[in-house]
């Protein structure tokens, strides 16, 4: 990975990532890093962990798989261990016991998920939490999970695991262009700048052009008007260049694309690397 003021991804990381080197489709990767980041988010809410550190958390993981196969570790796994070391970072530690439960209860829900068969039905079987024995296997497998997940991330990584949120520069853009009145600007740019955590945009771009993506996709859906015509680019006050913005707005809007049934599910079986092995195995 390139190191700047925070690393990322370089260009041949990109267009071979170790995932797809192992024959995971691109579009499957994407799907699988947006669900494992929709854990760490709920994990977060779960744990009222502070945003920070959960988005923290979310670039880390991205940052993973430009390093790592899926087929080598779970994105459960991952996500459980980088939402635990950015609690450390920001300096916001969870208990490893309150860690494991919340993670237990996700992985339990997306399982439940798993065997309810797709119904057009609205009456779908009710999720009961079931709690683990605490000196049960797999309370110590999670933990053991946990720990080992931790660790190679920080090896995998190089220990290179600064992290630059866009939240600051977004308040600065938004004063700068005028928009820092309008609330309904200022929220739908934040959101997208939280949708795109869920996206490898903060391993591959800079923080500029991802906070100008976001205003370019608010202002768009907003119909606010802004200096857009060679030489005067409002984006050209920011150092960003407007193929990499368009290609961040691509990466968000990939985001929301409607997806079959069949799709959420096998998302929802390849949390783990033992499912990923058996799907890979079923499929080449």
């Amino acid at each position: 990975m390139s190191t700047s003021l925070y690393p990322l991804a370089s260009l041949e990381q990109i267009e071979k990532t170790p995932s797809s080197e192992d024959g995971i489709p691109a579009s499957l990767e994407e799907d699988l890093r947006a669900f494992g980041c929709k854990l760490i988010h709920q994990a977060g809410i779960l744990l009222k962990q502070k945003q920070v550190a959960v988005a923290t958390a979310q670039i880390l993981f991205q940052r993973f798989w430009f390093v790592t196969s899926m087929k080598q570790f779970g994105i459960g796994d991952v996500g459980m261990g980088a939402l635990y070391l950015a609690s450390k970072l920001e300096e916001c530690p969870l208990r490893m016991r309150d860690l494991i439960n919340v993670y237990d209860l996700l992985l339990q829900r997306t399982a439940h998920t798993l065997s309810s068969q797709p119904s057009t039905s609205a009456l779908q079987p009710e999720f009961k939490y079931a709690p683990m024995s605490y000196f049960g296997n797999t309370f110590y497998d999670l933990k053991d999970a946990l720990v080992v997940a931790e660790m190679q991330i920080l090896k995998r990584l190089g220990f290179q695991v600064h992290v630059v949120l866009p939240y600051n520069t977004l308040v600065n853009y938004l004063r700068v262009l005028g928009l820092s009145n309008r609330e309904d600007a200022c929220s739908r740019a934040w959101g997208y700048l939280n949708d795109a955590l869920q996206s490898p945009v903060y391993a591959v771009y800079q923080v500029p052009t991802i906070v100008s993506a976001a205003i370019l996709l608010t202002t768009r859906h907003l119909g606010i008007a802004l200096p857009s015509t060679p030489p005067h680019c409002w984006w050209e006050l920011f150092d960003a260049e407007w193929e990499d913005i368009w290609s961040v707005c691509g990466y968000i809007m990939r985001l929301y694309r409607p997806r079959s049934l069949e799709d959420q599910h096998r998302v929802l079986g390849l949390v783990t690397k033992k499912g990923i092995r058996q799907w890979l195995e079923e499929n080449q």
